[in-house]
């Protein structure tokens, strides 16, 4: 019977020593409660009691941010929430520098993403999130580089506005497409007002020109039958015939 035991406990024992790590995993090996060296992947030895092993997974991790209430510099209040991309590139300092390094991470977007979009306008952040993103990235990668961490990626996915603050901006696009229907309407006036300006230039050096366009006009006018036609009798021409009928009657 005992020799059973001692029999089941070796097995056992040799059993334990032997582990396998798939091609994205990575085993911290620590000896005696000090670090050794990082191994895998494939068959790897411990020797229980002497060693301990903590896997570390090197794939890229999806982490989702929760939503953050964040004040904008021009004092509106937004629920932005985001998700960032991250990946283990060394797994010793990711296990002795941090207790838990998702956490952590976790924790870090939550504040950084507070910090840096209240620095901007809400503007900004509905029009600019490519660089918003890029913001974030940069100061968290910098971060958690200490601790073998790679950020790789961080996408801003929803900036929530209540409703108040969303009819102040649709007043605001109305105001703004107003404004810009006036301008190219003032534009469009002052542009013809100076076409006209040129033509009366030219009309007034050609006087022959003025008589062909009012000989267009009437014929542009002629085209409906609803129209009258009434030709303006010159005032030279009524000095004229009275000076013939005064000749005729001397």
């Amino acid at each position: 019977m005992i020799y059973g035991i001692i029999i089941a406990a070796v097995v056992l024992f040799l059993f334990s020593m032997f582990n396998i790590l798939m091609e994205y995993e990575r085993g911290v090996i620590f000896m005696l409660g000090r670090f050794w060296k990082v191994k895998g992947p494939g068959l790897i030895i411990i020797i229980p009691v002497l060693q301990r092993m903590i896997k570390v997974g090197l794939r890229t991790v999806v982490m989702d941010v929760p939503s953050q209430d964040v004040i904008s510099r021009d004092n509106v209040s937004v629920k932005v929430n985001a998700v960032v991309y991250f990946r283990v590139v060394e797994p010793d300092r990711a296990i002795i520098q941090v207790e838990n390094y998702y956490e952590a991470i976790s924790q870090l977007a939550q504040t950084t993403m507070r910090s840096v979009l209240g620095q901007h306008e809400l503007d900004e952040m509905l029009s600019e999130r490519e660089k918003l993103n890029a913001d974030i990235r940069k100061i968290l990668d910098e971060q958690t580089s200490i601790w073998g961490i790679k950020v790789a990626n961080v996408e801003i996915k929803h900036v929530d506005l209540d409703e108040s603050m969303i009819r102040a901006i649709a007043k605001q696009a109305e105001a703004e497409r107003e404004r810009r229907a006036k301008v190219i309407h003032a534009e469009g006036e002052f542009q013809a007002s100076a076409q006209l300006t040129k033509a009366a230039e030219v009309l007034s050096a050609q006087p022959q020109a003025i008589q062909l366009r009012y000989l267009q006009t009437l014929s542009d006018i002629g085209q409906t039958n609803s129209s009258t036609i009434v030709f303006p009798f010159p005032v030279e021409m009524l000095g004229l015939c009275q000076a013939l009928l005064s000749a005729k009657k001397d």
